[in-house]
């Protein structure tokens, strides 16, 4: 079984590596003080385990659970004791490890980790399709029913009572909801990364900071929704 760790803290990734040396079958194939870094390496490289702690400069460890598709089995290691009851909300959380962790306790989290991986796993979601690609959108202007390929949307941003849709050649403005046309979009293409845009992921240019670059429009990114961008994100 192997596993990397995640701290931004390098005595308390220490500490860890160093349970982890007391467990035959357990190896640490790297360590990581950032978010970042480690979701590059999970892009390339599969583990059984992480060792993740929760706070962390800019990035939860949450929000790190939340960018991975389909994440390994993660054992949480924090000197904070509020979130425990969180973690279990996430499938993929095994165990919650408050610092200073004890050998015995740490033996413990690593039997419920081997009991976890031998269990049957779960139906995953319905895979998606590129089905809705080569659709197209009809939206009604002025009496007129014009017709927009998907692939040609590059935004939508609501706006009061309305909705603007922009496209590669022209501007559309439409009496609807952002939550109504979300629900017409491959969620393969498209994508909400704030509550007033939804965005065509095949057409972002640059991502810097806290926003997104799609032609000449920058748009932002919410917190609750930058997890799920960088889920999606192909990191080199």
């Amino acid at each position: 079984m192997n596993c990397i760790i995640i701290d931004d803290e390098a005595t308390a990734r220490a500490v860890v590596t160093q349970l982890c040396s007391r467990i035959p079958d357990l190896d640490v194939i790297d360590e990581f003080s950032g978010a970042m870094e480690a979701i590059k390496f999970l892009n390339k490289h599969t583990v059984d385990l992480i060792f993740l702690d929760i706070h962390m400069p800019g990035f939860t460890g949450f929000d790190f659970v939340e960018t991975l598709k389909n994440p390994p089995k993660i054992v949480m290691t924090t000197s904070d004791t509020n979130f425990a009851i969180t973690a279990y909300e996430y499938e993929a959380i095994v165990d919650y490890l408050v610092k200073p962790i004890t050998e015995e306790r740490f033996e413990k989290a690593i039997q419920k980790v081997k009991k976890s991986l031998t269990e049957q796993p779960k139906l995953g979601a319905r895979e998606e399709t590129d089905a809705g690609l080569d659709q197209d959108l009809y939206i009604n202007i002025d009496r007129r029913l014009i017709k927009l390929k998907f692939k040609e949307i590059q935004l939508i941003e609501a706006k009061g009572d309305y909705i603007e849709i922009k496209t590669d050649n022209e501007n559309y403005r439409v009496h609807n909801t952002l939550k109504k046309i979300k629900e017409k979009l491959p969620e393969k293409t498209f994508l909400q990364i704030h509550r007033s845009y939804i965005i065509n992921f095949t057409k972002i240019i640059d991502i810097e900071d806290n926003s997104v670059l799609i032609a000449k429009n920058v748009v932002p990114i919410s917190r609750s929704n930058r997890p799920e961008l960088m889920r999606r994100l192909n990191l080199l």
